[in-house]
């Protein structure tokens, strides 16, 4: 996993067995269509890309610098630290599968 100024985590292409140990499939869905979206996290969140691309940028910044940027999309397992305020530039609309650190452990049918 690479880190960065931001603190967030990405994980390229994770292995299947990775995602089942997760069990990601269980987690709820979340998705939006391309733009900009400003977001404070209130707890750390872990999320797999089903498709999308996003590129973050700190709230802070006047401009969008690429130096502090993050970029990550479809098959990416990102985890975004607790306290966080950014941008998100959504380039292609996004699905993903999220859990919050303080969330249990989900448990589904298969």
């Amino acid at each position: 996993m690479a880190e960065n100024s931001l603190g967030i985590f990405v994980e390229k292409n994770p292995s299947d067995s990775k995602l089942s140990e997760l069990n990601i499939k269980c987690w709820p869905k979340w998705g939006c269509s391309p733009g900009k979206y400003q977001l404070k996290f209130d707890a750390e969140e872990t999320c797999y890309l089903l498709k999308g691309k996003v590129r973050v940028y700190p709230k802070a910044s006047s401009s969008t610098s690429t130096a502090e940027m993050v970029e990550f999309g479809a098959g990416d397992l990102v985890i975004i630290p607790k306290g966080l305020s950014c941008i998100w530039d959504v380039s292609i609309a996004v699905d993903k599968h999220y859990q919050f650190q303080s969330s249990s452990s989900s448990s589904c049918d298969h």
